[in-house]
């Protein structure tokens, strides 16, 4: 069974009063100019998060945190060429009820790694336990993960499945047979998604997202300039992806996901350019303790920028229940937490 979300005919409209946060919007109405940093910290204090770093192995992290420590815990994983922001409209959803940690992955956002730091989705996933256990969030662990950070999420979850309690995958990156996607066909075309110069933002905008939304010039240039700025780190992971593509095979993808335990929602864009809905049954098949997928229409590859209230729609309902059950694998003496006010 497939479950299937209509957006309204006012989605872009919607969409394009998201992008601007009520206190985003006062930031543009006092100056001329976008200060892109000063923007993010806005939505991240609208969505109930609070910037921090903390050192765990050799990486430096920048994270946003919010909600109540005492409630369950959910760790949410950005995709390539993207940072903790891109969750920041979802978590807006979760901090009422939820403990909610987004870090930058390393090479990422504010996060700062050495330069001979292995820029790979397996070092990623080990330095990412490193960066829980240093926070002390690794017991009974929500992971959710977008794209490149689904594969990280899987992996993570597929290794520490006596810690983890549930697992979210948006648009998911993967090794798949079935899929008829050019991206993941020839990787190199990755390439095409790295922000470079001027007027490449707009284009990976047009790849990501089914309709791209209104975004003020102001704050697009300087988003572009912050993305520019980013290009060498983007372009050291895209070749390192690259060259995994040929030792990665459908089997060995396969094996990973097959060894998730956690209850796990797939929430899909239906016009996703990038990753093509098509390999939905297949990732299914593969997953042990799945639900009914959830297929977004009209929305491409990003469901958390294009759609967050659907994602938090859909997604609210199985956390509930995921953490009422209690997972097969964890001591009896690590029960899973319940959401206090």
């Amino acid at each position: 069974m497939v479950t299937n979300f209509v957006m309204p005919a006012l989605r872009k409209l919607v969409l394009s009063l998201a992008l601007i946060t009520p206190m985003i919007a006062t930031t543009l109405q006092s100056a001329h100019a976008v200060d892109f940093p000063t923007a993010m910290s806005e939505e991240r204090i609208w969505a109930g998060l609070t910037t921090k770093t903390v050192q765990a192995g050799d990486v430096n992290w920048a994270y946003s945190e919010g909600g109540n420590p005492n409630n369950p815990t959910i760790l949410l994983i950005h995709g390539l060429g993207g940072s903790r922001d891109n969750w920041n409209r979802v978590v807006h959803y979760l901090t009422p009820n939820y403990h909610v940690v987004a870090p930058d992955l390393p090479g990422s956002g504010d996060s700062k790694i050495a330069a001979d730091y292995d820029l790979q989705p397996a070092t990623m996933t080990e330095s990412l336990r490193r960066f829980a256990e240093a926070l002390k969030i690794e017991k009974n662990l929500n992971v959710a993960g977008h794209s490149m950070g689904g594969t990280i999420a899987g992996l993570y979850t597929s290794l520490y499945f006596t810690e983890t309690q549930s697992l979210l995958l948006v648009d998911p990156a993967g090794v798949f047979a079935t899929s008829k996607s050019p991206y993941l066909k020839d990787p190199t075309l990755l390439r095409q998604l790295i922000v470079q110069k001027p007027g490449d933002l707009k284009k990976v905008l047009n790849i990501a997202m089914q309709d791209q939304p209104f975004i003020p010039s102001d704050l697009l240039v300087a988003q572009e300039k912050v993305m520019i700025d980013h290009a060498p780190m983007m372009t050291k992971l895209v070749e390192k992806l690259i060259i995994l593509n040929q030792s990665y095979t459908p089997d060995s993808f396969a094996t990973v996901v097959k060894s998730i335990e956690a209850p796990t929602l797939v929430i899909w864009g239906k016009e996703d350019k990038i990753i093509d809905v098509g390999v939905v049954p297949e990732l299914m098949g593969l997953l042990k303790d799945k639900r009914p997928p959830v297929i977004i229409d009209r929305v491409g590859h990003t469901p958390i920028l294009e759609a967050e209230q659907l994602v938090a729609q859909a997604y609210l309902p199985f956390l509930a229940k995921a953490i009422a059950t209690k997972n097969k694998f964890t001591p009896a003496e690590s029960p899973a937490q319940v959401p206090t006010k």
